[in-house]
């Protein structure tokens, strides 16, 4: 127990510490007229419409990683692994280190605000090659998240609308919700901004009407049952209690994902520079903060902890069954199948921007067709459609799931890795100074930030390529550990790509003045003046 207050301690710490320097590098920032939106300076014409402001920039990521989606529909997952103590002790732990490595994103997001965001980076920070991988991983996380939680939602929604549904029936809800969420992203980025800020709130009533109810019915565990470590129905002989749990940080992991939409709507949002960051940032933190305080208290109040992991799937609420009735476990149901088509609506929108952005720069096969924004509505609408017919397709096969939420996590994570990685690199060899940040910066922390970024990214990485996962595709035909074989699969496919075309056709993004930074890294030398001060006269 002790251990686990103590995690929860620092994770507050963390916070508030972080909080604090980036706020007080904006203000020195603000004072020094270092903020402004300028696409020009990268070498692009606004072709998407600027006028999402500050909360909507913060909705979008905060809906992104609705903790009403990958909260509830892991949570079976989650306390079958670990038991208790993944809501109590894993929790903490993944926040910490993803505010880490928010932190590190909002900073690159504050210096270079594109909608390319990843991508972009690592073509500053690198080379077009850095930039071309870093763009796949994640179109690839990008793709998988918008089907993980459009699939979650349509498995919901058809428990509700069919008595027992059909995997026909499943995909047949899974096209409608892709279908709404398409549409309304095609028809301009106002109505999906006005949804995003409906659906902020929404999750923050949601989750208060769970929490609420919740105490008022009471608890049925004790405090201390929050980190009982001794329930798990996967650690056995063969398999040790300490890496049933790390498996189980997925639930949290998973959860705490997509926060890079805010940077991804950078190019549609006012003040960028400073509200983009602080969209990454933010989201994860209340994101943290009321996703620990639900669950910790849904696991409390968990009565007959066998019926629960048996649900699977269900098993949240099944928790709340046991604790309030089942006529509130039919109303939350409805309230997370709710939660997460709008967290699907979200998904669909940084998507397609980083698929726009991509072929913007001839990134992709067809790439004149992806980049295409509608005269009318000026959005990607190209690349909007293609989202959803790639995410439709990751639904056909049964039991892939847990394979395609922990791709998430490993090709999203494995973007960001590339250009944390050279900006470290570059920091460390003296050629990105303080001068290259944006306002949103963490000054001094940023390196130590950068270093424990990296070292999770990895840790996760490894973790969940080896992470147990079949899918049975026949009744003679079971492909273990699917998820390693399934990136492992998709990485070699990416390096025939670039070694056979990209590598000699592809140029990148346009620079722009940032070209100055580019020259720079690549040689290896410092300069008096950096991009950043160039471009500011």
């Amino acid at each position: 127990m002790t251990l686990g207050l103590i995690l929860i301690a620092v994770a507050l710490i963390v916070m508030l510490a972080i909080y604090l320097k980036a706020k007080n590098g904006v203000k020195l920032a603000r004072q020094k007229g270092h903020t402004g939106d300028d696409l020009n300076a990268f070498g692009y014409k606004q072709e998407l419409r600027r006028d999402m402001g500050g909360f909507s920039n913060f909705a979008i990521s905060f809906s992104v990683i609705s903790i009403l989606t990958g909260g509830v529909t892991l949570f079976g997952f989650g306390f079958n692994q670990g038991g208790p103590a993944i809501m109590g002790m894993g929790w903490p732990i993944v926040v910490i280190f993803v505010l880490f490595l928010s932190a590190a994103i909002a900073e690159l997001t504050s210096s270079i605000p594109t909608s390319g965001a990843i991508y972009h980076w690592a073509s500053i920070l690198g080379n077009p090659g850095y930039g071309w991988f870093s763009a796949w991983f994640n179109m690839i996380g990008q793709v998988t998240i918008v089907a993980g939680i459009d699939y979650g939602c349509a498995g919901f929604a058809s428990s509700l609308l069919f008595e027992n549904p059909t995997k026909s029936e499943t995909l047949l809800v899974y096209a409608i919700i892709l279908l709404s969420h398409a549409a309304l992203n095609h028809v301009g980025i106002r109505i999906v901004s006005k949804l995003n800020d409906v659906s902020a709130f929404y999750h923050l009533i949601g989750v208060g009407l769970i929490i609420g109810a919740l105490i008022y019915f009471g608890p049925t565990q004790d405090v201390s049952y929050l980190f009982d470590t001794s329930f798990s129905t996967v650690a056995d002989s063969s398999t040790p209690y300490w890496f049933a749990f790390i498996v189980g940080l997925l639930q949290a992991q998973w959860t705490i994902t997509g926060y890079d939409a805010s940077a991804h709507t950078s190019e549609e949002t006012v003040d960028a520079k400073v509200r983009a960051p602080w969209g990454v940032f933010i989201s994860v933190v209340v994101s943290g903060i009321f996703g620990f305080i639900m669950l910790a208290l849904v696991t409390l109040s968990i009565k007959d902890p066998a019926a629960v992991a048996a649900a699977g799937g269900n098993a949240f609420i099944v928790a709340i069954e046991q604790a309030m009735g089942g006529v509130f476990g039919k109303v939350i149901l409805w309230m997370v199948t709710f939660a997460m088509w709008f967290c699907g609506l979200s998904g669909v929108t940084s998507a397609s921007r980083m698929i726009y952005a991509f072929s913007r720069d001839k990134g992709l096969p067809l790439s004149n067709l992806w980049g295409k924004v509608s005269e009318k509505f000026r959005t990607p609408a190209n690349a909007i459609w293609i989202t959803v017919l790639l995410a439709f397709l990751c639904g056909l096969l049964d039991n892939v799931y847990a394979v395609v939420t922990a791709l998430t996590v490993i090709g999203l994570h494995s973007s960001y890795l590339i250009p944390l990685f050279l900006k470290l690199r570059a920091q460390m060899r003296g050629v990105w100074t303080k001068e290259d940040n944006g306002p949103w910066s963490l000054g001094n922390w940023s390196v130590f930030v950068n270093v424990v970024a990296i070292a999770w990214v990895l840790f996760l990485d490894v973790l969940f390529c080896l992470a147990p996962n079949d899918v049975k595709v026949t009744e003679q035909f079971t492909i273990h550990y699917a998820t390693g074989k399934a990136f492992a699969v998709l990485f070699v496919i990416l390096i025939i790509m670039y070694a056979t075309r990209a590598r000699k056709h592809f140029k990148g993004p346009h620079l722009g003045t940032f070209k100055v930074i580019n020259d720079r890294i690549n040689s290896g030398h410092t300069s008096a003046k950096s991009s950043t001060q160039l471009e500011r006269g």
